[in-house]
């Protein structure tokens, strides 16, 4: 009798792709019910692996200072309490700057967890790679530096058009074209449109003088844009059809990608691939700003603060947070940056691992409201009036030329907390500062966007 799928789906195996191989061999070679059944125990999947009854312990680096952020404080902690419960995590940190991101369970904003032989995709979410690069411009008048970068930086939704591309290497084109992930002819057509452009959010390009030297420095902040985007789509369905095989309880945004497989091995390497188009991104618009200039940069050193770190079989996931042990960054040449906010200085850190920080600082000021909360909670005063109470004294400039006042100081945690706590819990050590000379941002970006334009294009 020909054996079927509904024989092999009646004793427990659900269909899949193997399922055409095995019955094929089972019925050219005629087995018995019992060479079947031992023939097919290669195919039997292992018993679910279920959440851990209790979550692993995690260091609490944040408090609430004022009422405010009571509310946020108990929320990150209350989502960490979930996460934690997640099969493959050994440890986590929270940091100052934590906030919640999404449903009860996903990583926070500040949050750092530590997998073994796993990679979350969620946890570095689609913003891979975010991170912050420092030029050090020399005895320039600040002003000049903010004009030229200007000229030369992009902000908004797309890419560069056609004639205004900055150039991909060939080299890192070629190594996208190895990878399973990034083999993609149409990502790799918008990682070239895409080189050389910020964002929206709270990317930046900030120019101020060093505390310490008096030298201009300019400093980028932004991620991979869209390449990074499709890449983390493409690993949050393969880490899916993983966690709805071996841990179908895990939460859909904490699903992971095992490491010892040729999919977690794919996926680590073009994560390093996306990781050099990010910093090459970062080079271009400096590298950009300096050749308008015609003068040479006096230093340089970037950072990354959301992206996932590896040590041996323990991954480091840092959704907003900035490494500090060498171990994590390959191409160390300098401290480390935190940013604040537009009208505080960027901390220039070091620091290494002790037993409160897992190897990690803050990357930045968080939020204790959304971007809605924040922008009703001033629905009192103009836009204009805003701006001018809080940007007073500085060059603040938006791409768009719409003021996104989400993007203000106000919109942030306090600085100064921040900043106390950093030292409170021993997570770093501040050894200069760039005091805020101004900066440039994308805007409101919704106000005018290409959707948006067309619609009343058609009406």
């Amino acid at each position: 009798m020909k054996i079927t799928g509904n024989e092999l789906i009646a004793l427990g195996y659900q269909p899949k792709k193997w399922f055409a191989e095995a019955l094929e061999y089972i019925n050219e070679n005629d087995l018995s019910q019992a060479e079947m059944e031992a023939y097919l125990e290669q195919f039997r999947a292992p018993d679910p692996i279920p959440l851990k009854e209790n979550a692993e312990d995690f260091v609490i680096n944040i408090k609430a200072e004022n009422e405010a952020e009571e509310d946020n404080v108990q929320k990150v902690i209350k989502t960490m309490e979930v996460l934690m419960k997640t099969p493959t995590l050994v440890s986590g940190a929270l940091m100052p700057d934590a906030c919640p991101t999404g449903p009860e369970g996903q990583i926070p904003v500040g949050g750092v967890v530590v997998a073994k032989n796993a990679i979350h995709p969620g946890f570095h979410s689609a913003d891979i790679c975010c991170s912050v690069m420092l030029t050090d411009f020399g005895k320039v008048d600040p002003k000049v530096v903010l004009d030229a970068a200007h000229s030369t930086t992009h902000f908004g939704y797309g890419g560069r058009a056609r004639g205004e591309q900055m150039p991909m290497s060939i080299e890192l084109m070629d190594a996208f074209r190895e990878n399973m992930f990034l083999n993609d002819e149409r990502l790799i057509s918008i990682a070239r449109s895409h080189m050389g452009i910020q964002g929206d959010g709270n990317h930046f390009l900030f120019v101020g003088i060093s505390k310490n030297t008096g030298n201009t420095m300019m400093v980028t902040h932004h991620g991979s844009r869209a390449p990074g985007a499709a890449l983390y789509d493409k690993g949050m369905k393969v880490a899916n059809r993983f966690r709805e095989d071996i841990s179908p309880d895990t939460l859909k945004e904490n699903a992971w990608i095992p490491f010892e497989t040729e999919e977690g091995e794919a996926y680590w390497e073009a994560l390093q691939l996306i990781r050099k188009w990010t910093k090459e991104n970062h080079e271009a618009i400096h590298n950009a700003t300096l050749e308008k200039l015609n003068i040479e940069k006096l230093d340089r050193y970037w950072n990354e603060h959301n992206f996932v770190f590896r040590d041996g079989d323990l991954f480091y996931h840092a959704k907003g947070a900035t490494p500090l042990d060498d171990k994590f960054l390959p191409d160390i040449t300098g401290p480390r940056l935190i940013p604040l906010n537009m009208a505080e200085p960027v901390l220039i850190v070091s620091g290494a691992t002790n037993d409160r920080n897992l190897g990690f600082a803050p990357h930045g000021a968080g939020r204790n409201f959304s971007r809605g909360q924040h922008k009703r909670s001033l629905a009192h005063k103009t836009t204009e009036e805003i701006f001018a109470e809080e940007t007073a004294g500085l060059d603040v400039r938006f791409f768009t030329n719409d003021i996104d006042i989400s993007e203000l100081p106000s919109a942030y945690k306090n600085a100064q907390n921040v900043r106390a706590q950093i030292e409170e819990y021993n997570l770093c050590e501040i050894i200069d500062e760039v005091l805020p000379y101004g900066c440039i941002m994308a805007g409101d970006v919704q106000k005018n966007a290409p959707w948006k334009k067309k619609k009343k294009f058609r009406k």
